[in-house]
């Protein structure tokens, strides 16, 4: 891994983490537009088939600002800015307002990045990152394929999934120093002699493989419509781990007598004791239950129940940059990697969801608690012909997140949708609205 980046990792996975699960990578500017609906994964609310069903295919206009900025993504370009990339990492597909690779944050982490910090840390009021956050995020979705071994008219089947897929996880717990960020946030310069500052993290970060089997199964009303009844889905995930990314990163800013940073500090300015290993096991369980009732859905699931991998053959690496304002790079130690395993535990996930359709109008709600504490999200779609209209809103990360939509319905099977949403996909947690296309192509008609 490149020194630059490891040294930032923090900074990056605090901007990624917390989007995982949420608008950012999905490419249905429908569903943007109703508040973000269908990312609380449960097994059997997949299960059952969609009120209208249709594919959806992104119209990735965010492509137009990252080709833009793409000699900030290069480690070796003095311009590199790892918290600019993450930002379009975490949002890639839709174009975000506001979204600026200069200005004073831009100044900030490349100066940083460089080692060539201005002495007077005034020079970058303006930018003001988040004090304390913890955030952390799982994607792990699953291709495979349900085979039915029971089935009836009715529409009750029993069978077994068999799939496989990628296993990405991060975790970082953030922690910069509240005098810090004032001086960065006052709008007028602040005297900060013989002052100490300090950014902490811990963050993890894993690859794996999971490899999929479980039950799937539908338990139909007699006398009601095949679509009606119980869902009932199980997984069990064996996880093959590739790569465990684990960093303590500990960043000091210290000022002189005159308020400027000192040229030779007492303290090691930057260290970071990075841990990895190639190889881990392990493993994660998950159910859910659903229901179909005439126009009513309702679903609750709990996903990474045990989950957990076991790393071993850790490998430890000690990086300590001596000065950040003379530039120079990190020197490298390597130390003896600690005995044993390390094992690496995600949360379990708990989703809850309903839905309500009418003839001409779809309500939506989702809830969640596990990864980023508590989530929401809910929306209404009124359709009206040749126009869809939607609204909607989500809360996560301790912000909601509002939402509203169009869809221009162009024939019976091909239909535009455009969804404007807020999103906080930045170091700052800013709230900034963002664009969301994509077509949509209707079947079952």
């Amino acid at each position: 891994m490149n020194v630059r980046i490891l040294a930032w990792l923090p900074l990056l996975l605090a901007v990624f983490v917390g989007t995982l699960p949420a608008q950012s990578f999905s490419g249905d500017a429908r569903k943007i537009g109703m508040g973000g609906i269908g990312y609380s994964e449960n097994i059997a609310t997949r299960m059952i088939e969609d009120q209208r069903p249709y594919s959806s295919i992104v119209v990735p206009i965010g492509l137009i600002q990252l080709f833009r900025d793409l000699n900030h993504f290069d480690p070796d370009d003095d311009q590199f800015d790892p918290v600019l990339a993450m930002e379009y990492a975490a949002n890639p597909l839709h174009y975000v307002f506001g979204r600026d690779p200069g200005g004073t944050r831009g100044r900030f982490v490349e100066d940083i990045v460089n080692g060539t910090l201005n002495r007077d840390l005034n020079t970058y009021r303006g930018f003001k990152p988040v004090n304390n956050l913890t955030a952390e995020g799982l994607a792990s979705p699953s291709f495979g394929k349900t085979f039915r071994v029971y089935r009836r008219d009715d529409g009750t089947f029993h069978g077994f999934y068999v799939g496989a897929g990628p296993y990405l996880s991060a975790k970082t717990v953030l922690t910069i120093d509240k005098a810090l960020t004032d001086v960065l946030a006052s709008s007028t310069p602040v005297s900060i002699p013989n002052r100490i500052f300090s950014i902490d993290d811990a963050s993890v970060g894993q690859i794996a493989l999971a490899i999929t089997g479980g039950y799937r199964g539908h338990l139909a009303v007699r006398g009601r419509p095949a679509r009606d009844g119980v869902y009932v889905g199980a997984n069990y995930h064996y996880l093959r781990g590739f790569r465990l990314e684990d960093a303590g990163i500990q960043v000091r800013f210290a000022t002189d007598q005159a308020g400027l940073l000192t040229i030779n500090p007492t303290t090691v300015p930057a260290l970071v004791d990075y841990q990895y290993s190639h190889s881990g096991s392990g493993y994660a369980m998950d159910v859910g239950v659903a229901a179909v009732v005439d126009r009513l859905e309702v679903g609750f699931g709990a996903n990474g129940i045990g989950n957990r991998i076991d790393w071993k053959d850790l490998s430890l690496r000690r990086y300590t940059l001596q000065s950040l304002v003379q530039g120079g790079e990190f020197i490298e130690q390597r130390l003896p990697g600690p005995p044993g395993k390390t094992r690496v535990e995600l949360p379990v996930d708990y989703t809850g969801s309903g839905a309500y359709h009418w003839n001409s109008i779809s309500a939506v709600a989702e809830a969640a608690h596990g990864f980023q504490g508590t989530r929401f999200h809910s929306g209404l779609e009124f359709r009206l012909g040749s126009i869809d209209l939607r609204g909607g809103g989500g809360y996560s990360l301790e912000r909601w997140h509002p939402s509203g939509g169009i869809g221009l319905n162009f024939s019976q099977r091909v239909s535009l949708d455009v969804a404007l949403f807020g999103t906080t996909t930045n170091i700052e947690r800013q709230l900034r609205p963002a664009l969301a296309v994509s077509l949509r192509i209707n079947r079952g008609l």
